[in-house]
């Protein structure tokens, strides 16, 4: 059987953002949200989430390019001199691993996210990451020990499928391929460590390439191709263009992004296939 889990991400990053979100889910295909805690709208997100008990909502892990939620000056190694994440990613994947030290704040900072998340009284749908940091082992490391303090039962799996990404996109198949080679050992790995952990996690994933490109003619693509199975569709909408999400995604289409996820055709696309949404609690034996 064929489930799908629509996440939108970034919630609580801009208005835009949580009235996409808002609006997807009341009269769209999206199921859950990940709300990044530290962002600047983020109490926002939580009031409009709070008026919709049928949004379960997760936990998106900043680590990268974003604001912290403790004060820089506890976690002087994981910023810059403006008190902000790097964006320099590789960089700052070795530096998880080498810098001495350097566990004990990502810890720090990774239980003070969860400990917001956990103040808003909101029910812990999910956690990932934000640019799929947590594929890190050393963040995944911690997220799973800290996670387990805080009720965490289910973790987002990147791993989209090579063939079904090949048939249902024209564009960048090398890269596809090569990142499906380089990535799929890990994941496996991955997938092991969240099930040992007595979590559970999605089988699939697309979005992994084309985030910020999902719009109508690719996500019913990526419908007519969906392996057997729980996959998840991770977007980033928004009602519009703003400064906040401008300063990182300037290429993105969110307003495309937004447009699909309420298409009337995609919900017909679903329920003609026989595709079950669902959330990521709702992966969860009873």
């Amino acid at each position: 059987m064929r489930k799908l889990i629509v996440t939108g991400d970034d919630f609580g990053l801009a208005i835009p953002v949580n009235e996409a979100i808002e609006e997807a889910h009341r009269n769209g295909i999206l199921t859950t949200a990940s709300l990044m805690v530290g962002a600047v709208h983020a109490a926002d997100a939580i009031e409009r989430a709070k008026r919709l008990p049928t949004l379960k909502v997760g936990l998106h892990l900043v680590l990268v390019e974003g604001r912290p939620v403790l004060s820089p000056a506890v976690i002087p190694n994981l910023v810059d001199e403006r008190g902000l994440f790097s964006t320099r990613f590789l960089r700052t994947g070795l530096k998880f691993f080498f810098r001495p030290g350097i566990a004990r704040q990502l810890e720090a900072e990774t239980r003070a996210q969860f400990q917001a998340f956990k103040r808003t009284g909101l029910v812990l749908d999910h956690v990932n990451a934000h640019n799929h940091i947590h594929l890190h082992p050393t963040v995944l490391s911690i997220i799973l020990k800290v996670g387990q303090d805080f009720g965490l039962r289910s973790i987002r799996l990147p791993y989209e499928p090579l063939i079904p990404s090949l048939r249902a996109c024209r564009n960048r198949r090398t890269g596809r391929f090569l990142s499906w080679a380089v990535l799929w050992p890990w994941m496996q790995l991955l997938k092991t460590r969240v099930k040992f952990a007595g979590m559970e996690c999605n089988d699939f994933a697309f979005g992994f390439h084309d985030s910020g490109h999902l719009t109508s003619d690719l996500l019913k693509r990526f419908i007519r191709h969906l392996p057997a199975g729980v996959t998840e569709i991770h977007c980033h909408p928004a009602t519009r263009r703003c400064p906040e999400i401008d300063e990182t995604m300037a290429d993105y289409e969110h307003e495309e992004e937004f447009k699909a996820l309420i298409n009337p055709d995609i919900k017909a696309a679903l329920l003609q296939r026989g595709v079950q949404r669902l959330t990521f609690s709702q992966l969860l034996p009873n």
